[in-house]
């Protein structure tokens, strides 16, 4: 009987762009260095300090050869290849918040009255509670995808929760508890196409922007490096945006929503945004390859009992200090992506909307 091989896609990127862009000075976390109790302290300390000034940084050596991440492109380039019915047949309820599965471009209104050209594929944590149907390149290749998934866990997920556990003088495994792969939770890994605009197209978008400024939902967003430039950073301190450099053999990692809520705003939800490329990118397609992790579903996003959140009076989220329900991560998920997810009519429509009682939705400049 013969037995199916998985068939060998191959991704090309593109060339880097040779233009002079303002780039963001991130800090690296090197977590070959989490080996040693001084490592680990080492970069804990790195690790408050970037998170609470930029926002973002990279992290290397975190053990997953390239040629792995390369394939997880390849596969998401196949899966964009495919036409649009076939797609389309895996889209959930946008309207109401669903998200795993495809979302088709032209669901958001870009500056100049632009449809946005932007299609994202969620495939959701493979933890029993996210059955989904897939096409075929992709269930094909689900043992692979499931692997690569779950080692984004073992190798970068939990090795930074627990820095940053250490960071606020909690026990190490504190957040990696809260993150357990086999918890119900919605975590999930994203192949996300920005298609080009023609010239015409990009005359007409008037701010430049493929997305608004805005902040992921969750605690921590992982993405890998895409050689076209178009992601931009808003710097906690300054207030300046910046754009982030693909450095090779990287992941650049944000904190989101969920990490500021459970620190009473110690941590801020990271501000960013992504921008046409540069002139001699923009003619270029731009696949992503994101994950994005979410502690689990029962989790209340209430500010966690740290001594060092304490001791530095953040000791109430918005939703705390308005004396409102503090929501579960699975409540909060699901009304901001419903906030998200709905199709618009005009520019910024929505914006200041109330998502959560004390928590609106909001469009950053």
């Amino acid at each position: 009987m013969p037995i199916a091989v998985p068939q060998v896609f191959k991704y090309d990127y593109v060339p880097e762009t040779k233009e002079n862009l303002d780039w963001a000075d991130l800090p690296t976390i090197d977590l070959s260095k989490v080996s040693t109790p001084e490592g680990k302290s080492e970069l804990a300390q790195t690790l408050i300090e970037a998170i609470r000034t930029k926002g973002f940084f990279y992290v290397t050596n975190f053990g997953i050869p390239q040629e792995k991440v390369d394939r997880q492109f390849a596969l998401g380039a196949k899966f964009y290849d495919l036409p649009l019915e076939e797609k389309s047949k895996y889209t959930p309820d946008l309207e109401n918040g669903e998200y795993n599965g495809y979302r088709p471009a032209g669901r958001a209104i870009l500056g100049g009255g632009v449809r946005d050209r932007t299609e994202v594929y969620n495939i959701p944590k493979f933890d029993g509670y996210h059955d989904r149907d897939h096409p075929e390149v992709i269930k094909e290749n689900l043992g692979e995808i499931e692997e690569f998934a779950r080692s984004l866990h073992t190798n970068v997920l939990d090795p930074l929760h627990e820095l940053i556990a250490l960071a606020l003088e909690l026990p190490a495994d504190f957040f990696t508890n809260l993150h357990k792969y086999e918890n119900p939770s919605e975590d999930h890994l994203r192949y996300m196409m920005y298609r080009h605009f023609n010239p015409d197209e990009l005359s007409q978008l008037q701010d430049g922007l493929y997305s608004l400024g805005h902040t992921d939902l969750g605690t921590l967003t992982l993405l890998f490096r895409q050689p076209v430039a178009a992601l931009q950073i808003k710097d906690h301190k300054k207030g300046e945006w910046k754009w982030a450099k693909p450095l090779d053999g990287s992941l650049t990692v944000n904190t989101c929503d969920a990490l500021s809520f459970l620190t009473g705003g110690y941590i801020k939800s990271t501000v960013h945004r992504v921008s046409v490329p540069p002139a001699d990118q923009n003619q270029y397609d731009r696949l992503g390859l994101l994950y994005f992790a979410r502690p689990s579903n029962d989790l209340p996003l209430a500010t966690i009992d740290s001594p060092l959140l304490k001791r530095e009076g953040f000791t109430q989220n918005e939703f705390e200090k308005g004396g409102h329900k503090v929501p579960t991560m699975g409540e909060f998920v699901k009304l901001k992506q419903t906030w998200q997810q709905k199709k618009k009519s005009a520019y910024r429509e929505n914006e200041d909307q109330e998502i959560a009682p004390g928590f609106k939705g909001r469009y950053h400049d």
